[in-house]
């Protein structure tokens, strides 16, 4: 009977001791499991995959096909801006040549009206002293000189500078009649010239004719 007893309790301890150990490696494993989601999101985070539709390339791909077709339309717009800022410096250059064109013009015309009103002052003045005229038109005496010997090399004024510094216009009408007087009379002295002279060509300024 005490045999059985122990038989008894022996079994039931040996129960009582494999329950407590499935009882401990299960809280074990709990404890276990619970650590590690504990640690895992504190390791490095997983990049989440790239969404994109089928046969679509990876972003990076996509902004380097972007750039490649950037590029050629930056380099156009900047050939535009090169030719337009030649046409605005080619229409600038175009405007200027103009306007020096018409100063230039300008000038000549202005330059022809002085140049007339300088034969036509002499002409109506008959006789004029060379430092007035110098002086009437701005000009220095030795100017005024070279002025009127280029005219009367162009033909444009007709006329004599004597030794006493002045300039008697003479018409070619007036030249004319002097050579025939001296034609017809032959061979004539300075004072006979002279004295034909006064007669034959008019000294007399055109303000004065005209009163």
């Amino acid at each position: 009977m005490d045999i059985a007893v122990y038989l008894i309790a022996a079994a039931i301890l040996i129960v009582l001791i494999v329950f407590a150990l499935k009882v401990r490696g299960s809280t074990q494993e709990a404890d276990e499991e619970q650590q590690r989601d504990v640690v895992r999101p504190a390791g490095p985070r997983q990049r989440a995959p790239e969404e994109r539709g089928a046969g679509m390339p990876r972003r990076r791909r996509n902004l380097a096909a972007s750039m490649a077709n950037r590029r050629p339309q930056r380099e156009d717009m900047e050939l535009e801006e090169r030719e337009e800022r030649k046409k605005m410096q080619d229409l600038r250059e175009q405007e200027r040549r103009q306007e020096d064109e018409k100063e230039r013009q300008m000038e000549n015309k202005q330059s022809r009206n002085l140049l007339q009103e300088f034969i036509q002052h002499i002409e109506s003045s008959k006789v004029v002293l060379l430092e007035d005229l110098a002086s009437h038109f701005g000009m220095r005496t030795q100017d005024a000189i070279c002025r009127l010997q280029d005219l009367l090399a162009q033909g444009s004024l007709t006329g004599v500078i004597d030794d006493r510094g002045k300039f008697i216009s003479i018409t070619p009408d007036e030249l004319d009649s002097v050579a025939q007087f001296m034609k017809k009379r032959g061979r004539v002295s300075i004072t006979e010239l002279a004295q034909a002279s006064n007669s034959l060509i008019n000294l007399t300024p055109e303000s004065r004719s005209s009163a």
